[in-house]
């Protein structure tokens, strides 16, 4: 078998799991979505992966209301200030910034989560039904220095990671579809946990070669 009939082979079964996984649960499924495989995927690597949860949960923490002094202490403790978005790197340089963007970026912390799962601080990834443990997550960074957060870190494996893209890219269409069509969103699905993590699982298999800005969530 050639590599790319290897690839194809991979994407189908992945695909396959992916939808029994969802028929039991009795979600929508839409047969025409492909599978996604490794030769698709450009992988960030640990570091990268560690400076992008920690910037995440700093972001979470200003949105959901840390005073400015404290956000700059987490940003100066952890060497964070050149790993920031542009989009970021604004939100925390306004002292003040609106309900809307606290909103928005307290929401980061499903991201977080996902990135914290992918380094193996976090067991699993459970159903995108419910927020997660945002107080858990700050302490898994909280809790350690840089050196303990990078030296702890395990980043997962290939498989690991795209078997959770091609599933939440399931999930995120039966949400899509729902909301297009008027419906209700199928069985306890939480639109903005399934967002998060979408965004978060392209960006770290290199869903076209996207900054974390830029990141699509094609369903």
């Amino acid at each position: 078998m050639t590599m790319d009939g290897h690839a194809e082979l991979e994407g189908l079964q992945r695909k396959e799991r992916s939808e029994a996984i969802l028929r039991s649960e009795g979600v929508p499924i839409n047969r025409f979505l492909p599978g996604i495989g490794t030769d698709e995927a450009r992988f960030r690597n640990k570091d990268e992966v560690a400076h992008r949860a920690m910037a995440l949960l700093v972001v979470a923490v200003k949105g959901e209301g840390l005073e400015q002094p404290l956000v700059d202490e987490l940003i100066s403790d952890y060497k964070l200030e050149s790993h920031f978005t542009p989009k970021e790197t604004h939100f925390i340089k306004t002292e003040f910034p609106s309900e809307h963007d606290r909103i928005q970026f307290s929401w980061r912390y499903e991201a977080a989560w996902t990135l914290l799962w992918a380094l193996s601080f976090v067991d699993k990834l459970d159903r995108p039904a419910r927020v997660c443990d945002a107080s858990r997550a700050v302490r898994f960074l909280s809790d350690r220095a840089l050196e303990q957060f990078f030296g702890e870190a395990k980043l997962r494996s290939p498989s690991e990671i795209l078997d959770e893209a091609d599933l939440i890219l399931r999930y995120d269409w039966a949400v899509v579809d729902a909301r297009v069509n008027g419906k209700p969103i199928p069985t306890g699905l939480d639109r903005g946990v399934v967002q998060e993590r979408h965004h978060a699982l392209n960006w770290l298999f290199g869903y076209q070669h996207e900054e974390w800005d830029d990141v699509h969530t094609d369903t």
